[in-house]
């Protein structure tokens, strides 16, 4: 495995800024998460660590070495994309073994042989080395997907939304396996997602992504309780912080605050302003309050055995609020 590292690197596609000046080091054996919405430069990033597309200005280097001139089959980067990428005709072991037949690499049969009942063991298929990709289940299909990249031994592996076709329960298992895959393995792995669940439950580190530009990058717990920015705190939480103007719950703001962030946690209930409620969710582990304060909604949590009604009048007060001027950006 090896440390990557991005110095000042955009690119442009025409007159559309996909990334922009990005800073951005993905240390030895770390599982960095890069997290945005659609059009963020999530991709792009990971097709000019690949090599797939070139910068227009910048350096990337991998494990040290200057890799900008390089090709993709130099750059020893294996790819995962969101979409399966298997060949139908081929067996799972065929799939798993033929980036190892590359005339590049001229892996000697008993080696591939070798890695292939190895990968299949820690994606939990060898019953299904011998089985056609088309008599695959979605789930087990992505596994054969992230498989063919294991075999490489890469210098990094590079996940664009693997996960993102299947139904929430597959993720919420390969979610499971790509984080014990990585513990066992000591792999370097840059995933890229939109889903701020896939980003808490598996990164040792965070970067969220806004417009081609990296606003923050840390441990999940970092972005979560210290965002810089109100775009950061929206992108990581369920249910979503609260971003409300200040003097709504709060007259005891900072100078040049504007807006104040409450996570539904850090809302406490009993004193305070009044607020109407107007929808409970029960969700089993959680029950979520919606609570309506002036013309704004607000949702916190509360006691799963709640009584509350529809209608009813309760009292609410922020507890560790953060706040943000008006360009969004933190107060402390």
């Amino acid at each position: 495995m090896a440390e990557v590292v991005l110095n000042n690197v955009s690119k442009a596609f025409k007159s559309t800024a996909a990334v922009i000046d990005m800073d951005l080091t993905v240390p030895d054996g770390a599982f960095v998460v890069l997290l945005g919405p659609t059009g963020a430069g999530k991709t792009t990033t990971l097709r000019l660590i690949a090599g797939l597309e070139r910068a227009d200005k910048g350096d990337i280097f991998i494990g040290g070495e200057k890799v900008n001139t390089l090709t993709p089959a130099q750059r020893n980067v294996a790819m995962v994309f969101q979409q399966y990428s298997l060949y139908p005709h081929m067996t799972v072991r065929e799939n798993l073994a033929f980036p190892l037949r590359s005339p590049l690499l001229k892996t000697p049969e008993e080696e591939i042989a070798r890695k292939v009942a190895e990968a299949a063991e820690v994606l939990h298929i060898p019953h299904k080395l011998d089985n056609k990709a088309t008599e695959l289940s979605g789930g087990e299909m992505q596994r054969v997907s992230i498989g063919r990249a294991l075999v490489r031994d890469p210098s990094i592996y590079l996940m664009d939304e693997p996960l993102s076709s299947l139904d929430a329960k597959l993720r919420a298992d390969l979610r499971v396996e790509l984080k014990r895959i990585h513990a066992e393995m000591a792999a370097t792995l840059l995933y890229v997602t939109h889903d701020q669940i896939e980003a808490m439950a598996m990164a040792s580190h965070v970067g969220v992504l806004d417009e081609g530009r990296l606003v923050q990058l840390g441990t999940p717990r970092e972005i979560y309780e210290n965002p810089q920015t109100a775009y950061v705190a929206a992108r990581l939480g369920q249910p979503r912080i609260n971003l409300l103007p200040v003097g709504l719950l709060d007259e005891g703001a900072p100078a040049g605050a504007r807006q104040i962030g409450l996570r539904p946690e850090n809302i406490r209930q009993g004193v305070g302003r009044e607020a109407t409620v107007t929808r409970i969710e029960h969700l089993g582990d959680q029950t979520r309050l919606h609570l309506k304060v002036a013309d704004h909604d607000v949702i916190t949590l509360t006691d799963p055995h709640t009584d509350l009604q529809p209608g009813q009048i309760i009292l609410i007060a922020p507890e560790n609020p953060v706040y943000f001027d008006a360009e969004g950006a933190r107060i402390t």
